[in-house]
């Protein structure tokens, strides 16, 4: 259905969504640098390294460069999820599998009363934040349209270059929303359609997969353009 030139049926609404979430990014991302693009403000930062040089456990990537990744862990602003996925049936042996954590980290957050603490995440650069995404995109692809088979930390080759980065993050984007756009209303609620193995894709209907991807689309852009403005004040005098 359309209003105006609006569509309102599921699909439509989250693929405007999409759109208009890449274009805002796409002009905030405009003129990125090399040296911005890497900029690590505070110490310890992930970022993409040389193999060799990295500073995380898990690292990961196909070539010359890899991604910062720490030691698997459920965050506090997930432990509601894996009481979720308790009170729907799953074991505590296929939650830890889930979420590549032992099986004794599981029941410690099922046991958890109250709020949760917040989690001491890393700070991480904008070209951290580019291939996160990248390798999501690419890996979600590969296993909902493509031939799912293909390990999703082995499909980006990471690079130094913002230039590069860019040209291959956007062909990437633009190729998983082409395909989107093909989805039917019955393939929308299958449960499974998407088998992207780093996340809950299998155990969800498509539809609420997309949400999902817009929201990480939307805020991980957010976050690229709040270190963008930081970059450009990082030598201002204050008055």
């Amino acid at each position: 259905m359309e209003i105006e030139g609006q569509r309102t049926d599921r699909l439509g609404v989250l693929l405007d969504q999409f759109d208009k979430a890449r274009e805002t990014a796409q002009v905030r991302l405009a003129g990125l640098s090399d040296e911005e693009y890497l900029w690590e403000p505070v110490p310890g930062c992930w970022s993409i390294r040389r193999r060799g040089e990295a500073v995380t456990p898990r690292a990961f990537g196909p070539g010359e460069w890899v991604l910062d990744r720490g030691a698997p862990d459920i965050p506090a602003s997930e432990y509601a999820e894996v009481a979720r996925q308790a009170a729907d049936g799953m074991t505590v042996d296929k939650i830890a599998e889930d979420w590549s954590v032992s099986v004794e980290r599981v029941r410690e957050v099922l046991a958890h009363t109250g709020e949760p603490e917040p989690d001491e995440t890393p700070v991480t650069t904008i070209a951290w934040r580019l291939a996160h995404l990248h390798f999501e995109f690419a890996g979600r692809w590969e296993w909902t349209f493509g031939e799912r088979r293909q390990d999703p930390k082995l499909l980006v080759d990471f690079t130094p270059s913002a230039d590069v980065a860019l040209k291959r993050f956007w062909a990437s984007v633009d190729r998983l929303r082409n395909s989107i756009a093909t989805v039917t209303e019955e393939q929308l609620d299958t449960v499974g359609f998407s088998q992207y193995p780093h996340g809950s894709d299998p155990d969800d209907p498509f539809i609420s997969v997309l949400a999902g991807a817009n929201l990480e689309l939307i805020h991980h852009m957010a976050e690229i353009a709040l270190l963008r403005d930081l970059w450009r004040a990082r030598f201002a005098v204050p008055r």
